[in-house]
């Protein structure tokens, strides 16, 4: 588990890059994704939760600290959400995983209008609010982890877009794009390796991404893509294959590359070379 002088060594990395943003994701046992977040400093220009998990907090909780965090990081976040997975919300922590689709629709029902600064008076399956923050900030742009059909069009309707994992460029363009309004934030996480195995590590990423293959979710975003496991995801080969690669994301509609090195620290500067270049 990575350290928050971690995290924030990595935002000064990707800033000494010039990329544009460094994301926390959320994971069971870790760290606060939106805290160390908070933890980041001035760099780089943008910083993103991908995801936070909307059923273990309140909306109104998680405006409050989202704005919180945006005040600290000078109004450079964007907040992820997501409903997560059945294994971790009811397995780990016991919280019914009922209709998440139309529980994080009436969470940003709640939380969008309190970013905003507004009163708020909602009564619906999952909750019933009336609240208004005294917490000012910039209402940070909302994305949420859709890639199903139901939770895309919670994402045209309620946010500003979608962040996507173990997809491929076809999916991109042919599922996720056509479901989402215009204009809207295609943020995509790809894991990436520069190598000269790239079998290799597409059958190391099978084996211990393993569980992925599990969650309904993953599994039925892969299967649109025609995926057999989260080993065809990757993005691996030499610098020129990498770059390829990460164009043909950009080409497809992405609009946010979150690229998850797969490297040990001291070895990542081919890849993070290559995703400055993937940028032109």
């Amino acid at each position: 588990m990575a350290e928050v002088a971690d995290v924030t060594a990595d935002a000064k990395l990707a800033a000494s890059y010039g990329l544009d943003s460094v994301w926390a994701g959320q994971l069971p046992g870790g760290w606060d994704a939106l805290s160390v977040l908070a933890a980041t400093g001035d760099a780089p220009p943008e910083v993103g939760t991908a995801v936070a998990q909307t059923y273990p907090v309140h909306p109104v909780a998680m405006a409050a600290t989202a704005l919180t965090v945006q005040g600290l990081v000078s109004g450079r976040l964007t907040l992820g959400l997501g409903p997560s997975h059945e294994w971790i919300i009811s397995g780990q922590l016991g919280i019914p995983y009922a209709s998440p689709a139309r529980h994080t629709r009436e969470y940003l029902e709640v939380l969008r209008p309190l970013l905003r600064g507004e009163h708020v008076k909602y009564s619906g399956e999952f909750f019933t609010v009336e609240a208004r923050l005294a917490v000012t900030a910039p209402p940070p742009p909302v994305l949420i982890s859709a890639m199903g059909p139901r939770m895309l069009e919670v994402a045209r309707d309620l946010a500003d877009g979608t962040i996507a994992t173990w997809v491929r460029p076809a999916t991109v363009s042919d599922w996720l794009v056509p479901r989402l309004a215009d204009g809207a934030r295609v943020a995509v996480a790809v894991p990436v390796a520069v190598t000269n195995d790239p079998d290799g590590v597409r059958e190391a990423v099978a084996r211990d991404f393993a569980i992925i293959n599990e969650m309904p979710a993953y599994r039925a975003i892969m299967e649109r893509g025609g995926l057999s496991g989260p080993g065809d995801a990757i993005v691996a080969g030499s610098e020129s294959e990498v770059l390829a690669e990460l164009r043909r994301f950009r080409d497809a509609g992405v609009t946010d590359l979150l690229i998850a090195p797969l490297c040990p620290p001291e070895e990542c500067d081919r890849v993070l070379q290559v995703a400055v270049q993937a940028r032109t």
